[in-house]
């Protein structure tokens, strides 16, 4: 994971079952590599092997064999560009062709060869750079993303919208539609969903869900497993990790 975005290299089962309808804040980028996999939007059924969900889009998800997830802030440079591009009249893209599907055999190579958390991340630029752009991305105010470069600094505290409005000089009722106009959600659910990010990146790197709720300021794992169940659709236990 990095700021505004993180790659997740998965190897689900032979025949997976399907995971139940959920939404979650990021843009979701899925690759195919290998086996298939299936995402249901509205009445859509989109199988790859890249796909797009756009942010806060209520979707299924079915696999077999191995995945790739990259996950991007809409409200990051990249989001709002790819927002703009893909998704200005339905909440879901085909970006199968040109750079993009080029980097399939890169992600499966770097799967199977389990590859360092550095390269991961590099790897997962470049293929950002790849993906479709607006020539201009929406605005983004700075104030909103001061906001949330403050909770990201401070999440083993308390994060409340009153102590981010005044880290940006604004009164509390502004701050909260400032915040609700840019992101689509509000403070408290945005720092629940930088804690969830904050929590993964700590599972993924080795701590136990127990720590990784505690650093990323969770009430305990409980809470943690509750929430990225609500927005993944399967318990965080239930993760296989790519290098486990």
């Amino acid at each position: 994971m990095w700021e505004g975005a993180s790659l997740w290299m998965l190897e689900g089962a032979q025949e997976s079952a399907e995971i139940q309808p959920h939404s979650h804040h990021a843009i979701q980028i899925t690759f195919r590599l290998e086996g298939s996999f299936e995402i249901g939007v509205a009445t859509e059924c989109l199988t790859g092997p890249v796909a797009a969900v756009g942010s806060d889009t209520r979707h299924t998800f079915r696999a077999s064999g191995a995945v790739a997830f990259l996950f991007i802030a809409p409200e990051s440079s990249a989001g709002r560009s790819l927002s703009k591009e893909l998704f200005a009249n339905q909440p879901w893209a085909d970006v199968t062709g040109g750079a993009v599907t080029s980097w399939l055999d890169d992600l499966r190579e770097c799967l199977h060869r389990k590859c360092s958390e550095n390269e991961i991340q590099k790897l997962g630029r470049k293929i950002i750079d790849m993906l479709p752009s607006a020539s201009e991305p929406a605005f983004a105010d700075p104030r909103v993303l001061a906001m949330i470069r403050f909770a990201r600094q401070n999440l083993e505290d308390t994060v409340t919208l009153l102590s981010a409005a005044k880290f940006v000089n604004l009164s509390h009722s502004r701050a909260r539609h400032l915040f609700v106009a840019h992101t689509r959600l509000p403070f408290k659910t945005y720092v629940l969903w930088l804690r969830l990010e904050r929590a993964v990146a700590l599972y993924a790197a080795g701590s136990s869900l127990t720590e990784a709720a505690h650093h990323a300021g969770f009430a305990d794992s409980a809470h943690f497993s509750r929430t990225f169940r609500r927005t993944f659709g399967l318990p965080a236990a239930a993760l296989r990790l790519y290098h486990d």
